[in-house]
């Protein structure tokens, strides 16, 4: 009884071992899959970028072949590979058996473990490796491990007065770096058409080296970090709540614990109307508008709904710019008109698409240059400076400020261009325009500010009067002196780890819905 006892916890053992072995192997393959797909994707990420995205992905106007390849290349190829290896290794002992040689191996055992063994850890270590290079953890666990926190330095917008309030259009353009002007490393100056539809000498105003903020580079940073003041940070700084409640389900709320852009207008009275080409549902962007003042969301089912002609439509990710801005200047019409009958403000965003790699290059656009990925940003600069000359032409700029900016630095992973020109470049920044009715553009805006700043400098465009003119962590561009207490007098480099702390009680509270600046 005892040595059947001893041969079936044997065998459990050795069946156990085998299954963990094969277990470790698609865990390696799968590490070093998403290793390789993220690095062609966007290049070098962080731990938050990868989960903030994860949280709400989609396969439909939200990047869909990246999502069928990850789940293809992440989830099924390593999964296939392990039970292919686990299936091959079952028949070829089985065939042994069968043929009498079961109890004679062909090599010593120890030869074929200490094998077997070796490549096992090399696949496991090598995915490891390159999946915690590839994600920034490094980087992650020195910012678990820092004295800052960004709540220390946090001022919750107060504004003091409205009466000079004005209506707002805010742009971003996708992967808008301002690098990409200079003619004399890149084939053209991509954003030529929108620098002669918004000069200096007409009265508009730019921020000279906008910066993105350390830790950001992807859509969704840039949008929270300009409308909130605060970096974009998730999984591992939050104790629970808002999106990280449903990973990988229905995202409910969106640092709802941030007062926000779109919260500021929205009290003073503002109708706050966002317009995309993608799918808002992609990065959980339609929960994070519609949870901060924004009562309209239009994206890539409405214009679907709205008839617009398929060959408009890019299959990854949705409405081309051309259409996207011949829909805003509809919107903005009757924005304005509604505001004049009512006097109440609009703030209209909208966020383009023509500049995404993979670049697809429309009907309407002019391929000049031996990149096409130069020739579809011109294009899409083109129809950006196109919606300014109808704000222009329809006088909308006599009571409507306009702040356009890249929503984050150009992407230069592995399958992007660009990146001889870029990857040592020693000043990569944010391409930016701001007209503000009444001014003449003279004024010098505070230079080298990075993305947390422009919350307040929109707020501040907008026409409201901010207390300190801060907001989150950003002080507003308009500041021509840095308050001692603000995270902006910090010396850079105690301001870069601010930035890149976890700051896990903040995190808290602002995924947790309470109010961030009183905890």
């Amino acid at each position: 009884m005892l040595g059947r006892t001893l041969r079936v916890t044997r065998r459990t053992g050795v069946v156990v071992g085998h299954i963990a072995v094969h277990l470790l192997i698609g865990v390696g393959l799968a590490l070093l899959m998403a290793a390789v797909i993220i690095r062609l994707s966007w290049g070098e990420i962080s731990v938050n970028q990868l989960f903030l995205n994860i949280v709400a992905v989609e396969t439909d106007g939200g990047g869909g072949p990246i999502v069928w390849i990850s789940i293809l290349g992440i989830g099924v190829a390593p999964l296939v590979v392990a039970v292919g290896i686990a299936l091959w290794q079952y028949s070829r002992h089985r065939k042994r058996r069968r043929d009498g040689d079961g109890g004679r191996p062909l090599r010593p055992l120890w030869i074929m473990r200490t094998v077997s063994t070796t490549l096992v850890a090399a696949v496991v270590v090598s995915g490891t490796t390159a999946f915690a290079a590839t994600v920034g953890v490094a980087d992650y666990l020195a910012a678990a491990n820092s004295e800052y926190d960004v709540g220390d330095f946090y001022v919750e917008p107060t504004i003091t007065s409205d009466t000079n309030k004005r209506n707002l259009v805010l742009i971003y353009l996708e992967s808008g770096e301002a690098t990409l002007s200079d003619d004399q490393l890149f084939e053209k100056d991509v954003f030529a058409p929108l620098k002669e539809a918004t000069k200096a000498s007409d009265g508009w105003q730019s921020v000279e080296n906008l910066k993105q903020y350390e830790g950001g580079g992807w859509t969704m940073s840039g949008i929270t970090s300009t409308q909130c003041g605060i970096p974009l940070k998730g999984i591992g700084a939050s104790s629970g709540g808002g999106a990280y409640n449903a990973l990988g389900g229905k995202v409910q709320t969106y640092l709802e614990g941030v007062t926000c852009l779109g919260d500021v207008l929205g009290e003073h009275g503002y109708t706050n109307v966002f317009l995309g080409g993608a799918n808002a549902s992609f990065a959980a962007k339609d929960v994070f508008l519609g949870g901060h003042g924004y009562s309209e969301v239009k994206d890539l089912p409405d214009w679907r709904a709205a008839g617009e002609p398929e060959k408009a439509f890019r299959s990854d990710w949705g409405l081309s710019d051309e259409r996207l801005l011949a829909r805003a200047k509809d919107e903005v019409d009757e924005l304005h008109a509604e505001a004049e009958r009512t006097g109440q403000p609009f703030n209209l965003s909208m966020l383009t698409l023509d500049s995404h790699e993979p670049v697809h290059i429309y009907d309407y656009c002019t391929v000049d240059t031996q990149s096409e990925v130069t020739a579809a940003f011109s294009c899409s600069m083109t129809q950006v400076a196109g919606f300014v000359d109808h704000l222009k032409q329809q006088g909308y700029l006599g009571d409507t400020a306009v702040v356009i900016m890249g929503d984050h630095l150009k992407q230069i992973g592995g399958g992007h261009a660009f990146q001889a020109e870029l990857t040592d470049h020693n000043n990569r920044t944010i391409f930016n325009r701001i007209w503000v009715p009444g001014e003449d553009g003279s004024g010098d805006l505070r230079p080298r500010v990075d993305q947390l700043s422009m919350y307040p400098t929109i707020l501040e465009a907008a026409g409201l009067t901010l207390s300190g003119q801060e907001a989150g962590l950003g002080l507003s561009a308009f500041a021509s002196r840095v308050p001692v207490s603000s995270a902006q007098a910090l010396q850079p480099s105690h301001y870069a780890e601010l930035v890149s702390s976890l700051s896990p009680q903040f995190y808290a509270t602002a995924w947790g819905g309470e109010d961030a600046a009183a905890r």
